[in-house]
């Protein structure tokens, strides 16, 4: 019997009509295979996911094939959006089996959970050098059946592997000095710079070849990195790679937000499905370079992103659903892409202008169809045509509104509507510092209604901690799985964010208790870093930790900036002890690799330049703050209160008089409080001193 109509997870639901016995990650999975001392034959995927889709039509809904491993495998369906703790565990076999990763992830496992085998996409016959799905599988069903010992020996030596997987990245030298941080200079930092250099794009933007990812956490330690050490060519690289990606097919042209990844250098073709962390991502490097620059291109891409997000990926009570599929009417890309006829039967007289302005050719630029982009900068579609810059502005938006009401009409591609806990905290960060950037009130109001909603809908009846998922039923909602790491962390640090943007100081209080809550349940006290999985799962054969960045920021380097943060906002040395501890041991790989440890990079620039504290005390408090807040100051903590308070040491001891005051702290030692946000913000921008070894001045 197929279990998955029980779930909630559209993915799972999706194959919930498949021939095939499906089950949940669930204990009775467990149960039965050893029972009937069976392997586990477990598939990975999500539900946005093109090859997963394929994989399922050609193998997944076959009878035969379905009956062949009803009757050898006991077989379970996950949504690795719902599980990223079996997701990374298994992943992390395969690549050990085959060199590469991907999905579909199919896995096979003995009865108590140890993988002996591993494999992506199989074909329903011999193809691309692999073998059949059936091959496959009755391969592994004989080996397990006649040949154990070897399965066994297989289980034990990948386990023991991806156990010692993340020894490879810690340097476990004891810290040198006094305090750890010492090691952490802006030797460091220029280091760690020059080894991403060495991957610019300098045609196309970004990181690397094809296929392209926005490579946002990158962007975002360079954008810093700027800001520290007033390198002008790591902004420069940030200005470039995003404004190359909003030319691109990556960048929905008509209806704003962006693709996962393009398949080609210079962002033309997009992998088509939208994911809710890769816009909550970009959004807030969007809200920071808005800041930095004041370029309004990136304003306008950052309000249209934000119109995509509340348009088709929020919901009436204020979550943010997971992700829009790539494929509608089970072709890749058929909602988005265009023929010629089609616009010239749509724009008539303006057909001519848009398709030399969005690279739209008779034969197609992509698979006979057309991909919205524009190859060249408008100022120069405007020259070309010989019109002026404002006008052709205008027309173009006449074009893409006939365009996009005319594509509403056309079948959608699906939509993942469960909530999942730290991708919707990463978009109410993103909610947060766009607020900050261009003072757009709804843009407060979504962070302060998710931030209620995460709270409301994700906690655990009993006070005790999160769960990872939540799905809206027909009883009324259903909230499942213990919360990882990774959401804990997200959670936390939009907190912090959406104090910053109202100055409440409730968003504190709660950030403080999800801290010692994960310092409880999840800090490993020798390593002094962080497990993934809660000392409170028991359902994985081992508890790793997740130590690279991937499409998200690694938990335990958004927890060490946590932990940096709430040491100053809370006064606590223990933290800042901790989160020193942390990055030293990341030090060397992060120097090594910074592509894959950036948001850790990005982290230890507040070691080597250290933070400001500024308190701003007195009747308007907030206006003040928020004004403060607005400019492009990656080096403060900032906090405002009216009233005195000896709740958190930076407002403590402040006077509170009827003029507004602002305090700045650096290194134990005060400023003279200012009263115009306007000193305030030339003092926060001052160049650091020579001895800091900046680079690019």
């Amino acid at each position: 019997m197929n279990r998955l109509k029980f779930e909630t997870s559209p993915y799972l639901l999706q194959h919930a009509h498949n021939p095939v016995h499906w089950m949940a990650w669930k204990a009775e999975a467990f149960a039965k295979a050893q029972m009937e001392d069976k392997p586990l034959l477990v598939s990975v995927g999500y539900s946005t996911c093109h090859w997963c889709h394929v994989m399922e039509r050609e193998s997944f809904e076959d009878q035969e094939v379905a009956a062949f491993m009803n009757a050898h495998f006991v077989n379970i369906k996950v949504d690795r959006e719902e599980r990223p703790d079996v997701d990374h565990f298994l992943m992390e076999a395969c690549l050990a089996v085959s060199g590469s990763g991907g999905w579909p992830l199919n896995c096979f496992l003995t009865p108590d959970g140890r993988p002996f085998y591993a494999g992506t996409y199989f074909p329903p016959g011999p193809a691309y050098n692999r073998p059949s799905w059936m091959q496959a599988l009755t391969y592994l069903a004989g080996i397990f059946r006649d040949d154990r010992a070897k399965v066994e020996d297989q289980a034990n030596r990948l386990t023991q592997m991806i156990k010692n997987s993340e020894k490879a990245f810690l340097d476990l030298s004891p810290p040198r000095g006094p305090q750890c941080s010492q090691a952490i200079s802006p030797v460091t930092i220029h280091s760690i710079y020059h080894t991403l250099r060495q991957n610019f794009d300098a045609e196309h933007g970004g990181f690397g070849g094809a296929p392209k990812f926005p490579g946002t956490l990158s962007l975002q330690f360079l954008l810093e990195y700027y800001f520290f050490t007033g390198d002008q060519d790591a902004l420069n690289h940030v200005r470039f790679s995003l404004s190359r990606m909003i030319r691109g097919g990556i960048y929905d042209q008509l209806g704003g937000g962006f693709a996962r990844y393009a398949t080609d250098r210079a962002w033309l073709v997009p992998h088509f499905e939208k994911m809710l962390y890769d816009n909550a991502l970009l959004v807030a490097l969007l809200a920071d370079t808005c800041k930095a620059t004041g370029d309004p291109e990136f304003a306008s891409a950052l309000r249209e992103t934000l119109e995509f997000v509340q348009r088709e990926l929020t919901s009436i009570d204020g979550g943010f659903f997971t992700a829009l599929d790539a494929d509608s009417e089970g072709e890749e890309g058929k909602y988005y892409v265009w023929s010629h006829e089609e616009i010239h039967r749509l724009l008539g007289e303006e057909a001519h202008l848009f398709c030399a302005c969005y690279g739209i050719l008779p034969e197609g630029n992509w698979e006979g169809e057309n991909i919205l982009w524009r190859p060249y900068a408008l100022e120069e579609c405007a020259r070309q045509n010989g019109l002026e810059l404002q006008d052709l502005a205008a027309r173009l938006e006449s074009c893409r509104k006939t365009l996009f009401k005319h594509r509403q009409q056309r079948i959608r591609p699906g939509l993942d509507q469960k909530f999942l806990l730290d991708w919707n905290a990463l978009m109410c960060t993103a909610y947060a510092r766009a607020y900050a950037a261009l003072d757009e009130p709804s843009y407060r109001d979504a962070a302060e209604r998710n931030i209620t909603f995460l709270l409301s809908r994700l906690k655990k009846p009993d006070g005790q901690g999160f769960f990872h998922t939540y799905s809206a039923t027909s009883d009324g909602g259903r909230a499942q799985y213990e919360a990882f790491l990774d959401d804990y962390a997200n959670l936390i640090e939009a907190l912090f964010e959406v104090y910053s943007i109202t100055f409440n100081p409730y968003y504190l209080r709660h950030a403080d208790g999800l801290l010692q809550f994960v310092l409880d349940r999840f800090l490993d006290r020798d390593a002094n870093l962080f497990y993934f999985t809660s000392s409170d799962q028991q359902d994985l054969a081992l508890r790793k930790k997740e130590l690279n960045d991937g499409v998200t920021p690694s938990g335990n380097a958004v927890m060490a900036r946590n932990l940096h943060k709430a040491a100053l906002i809370l006064g606590r040395k223990d933290y800042a002890d901790l989160a020193h501890q942390m990055l030293h041991r990341m030090k060397e790989s992060t120097e090594r690799y910074p592509g894959s440890f950036s948001c850790w990079a990005n982290t230890m620039l507040y070691l080597a330049y250290p933070f400001h504290e500024v308190a701003v005390c007195g009747p308007e408090a907030g206006q003040a703050g928020k004004e403060i807040n607005s400019a492009f100051l990656p080096n403060k903590i900032l906090m405002a209160a009216e009233q005195p308070t000896l709740e958190f040491p930076v407002l403590a001891g402040r006077g509170f008089r009827n003029q507004t005051q602002i305090y700045i702290c650096k290194d134990f030692s005060c400023q003279l409080p200012l009263q115009r946000t306007g000193e305030a913000i030339a003092q926060l921008r001052q160049p650091w001193p020579a001895h800091s070894e900046a680079g690019g001045k």
